[in-house]
């Protein structure tokens, strides 16, 4: 699992969306999935979810090859995936400041 360090390597990311699937300013493909598991013991409800079952939310990013860029595990399953993204480090890094170093020209006609 390789993480992009630098702008370059998110601008190629994003070329390789385009290319591949010609899906434009595209630098991943973000998704949750909730997980049965058993109750741990004095959880509570933490764990419960909607669909009436306990889970964790394992967070993943893949890129357009299908290699998994980043991995969040272990989110409680009573979350919602909005959620556990903006809590999750990847959802602290897009956040303003940007400190993933996304260059803003993946999100204009020039990449």
């Amino acid at each position: 699992m390789s993480f992009p360090k630098s702008a370059v390597e998110w601008e190629e990311k994003a070329v390789s969306y385009q290319q591949r699937w010609d899906y434009p300013h595209c630098v991943g493909a973000i998704d949750g999935k909730h997980v049965v598991i058993e109750a741990p013991a004095n959880s509570g409800s933490l764990y419960y979810n909607y669909k009436h079952s306990f889970s964790i939310m394992p967070l993943a990013m893949v890129d357009a090859d299908y290699k998994f860029v980043y991995v969040d595990i272990g989110a409680y399953g009573k979350q919602p995936d909005g959620g556990i993204f903006a809590v999750s480090s990847l959802g602290r890094a897009l956040t303003p400041p940007n400190s993933l170093k996304i260059s803003t020209r993946c999100f204009s006609s020039q990449c």
